[in-house]
């Protein structure tokens, strides 16, 4: 994926809040071309094998119930320096510190409950768009 690529999800609380045309508009806005999309639900399985690094972690069970609560948009995104750029569209986890105008600034309710997820490095965005997409490689 190196450096063009990156995998999003916007989470159960932004779906189920209907913010996901605004956010999908936010990441065309930026620049992005949604490669691969798809509207679906994880099951607590899919949750915790998708969070598995985090189990046994004091978070991990909430974690898993809040995204298993509901539908998510899985996407690939492309744009040159995807990561970077995605991450800064996104803003910090926390949206008490999120800068102004980005998306968690805008659609978060918590911490946990942050409207979306964005891939922190090329590594992880393939170990993750492939978690949703089996044909990665072709993107």
């Amino acid at each position: 994926m190196a450096q063009n690529l990156t995998f999003t999800m916007i989470k159960p609380c932004a779906v189920r809040n209907g913010h996901i045309g605004s956010i999908l508009k936010m990441i065309s806005e930026r620049g992005f071309r949604i490669k691969a999309m798809k509207l679906t639900h994880m099951t607590r399985e899919n949750a915790e094998a998708f969070y598995g690094i985090h189990a046994g972690k004091p978070f991990f069970e909430g974690l898993v119930s809040f995204m298993s609560s509901g539908p998510i948009v899985a996407a690939i995104l492309e744009k040159e320096n995807a990561i970077a750029d995605f991450r800064e569209l996104i803003g910090s986890t926390n949206p008490a510190n999120a800068a102004p105008g980005t998306i968690r600034q805008l659609f978060a309710e918590s911490f946990t409950a942050n409207a979306i997820h964005g891939s922190d490095s090329d590594e992880n965005a393939l170990i993750e768009g492939s978690f949703f997409f089996s044909q990665m490689e072709q993107f």
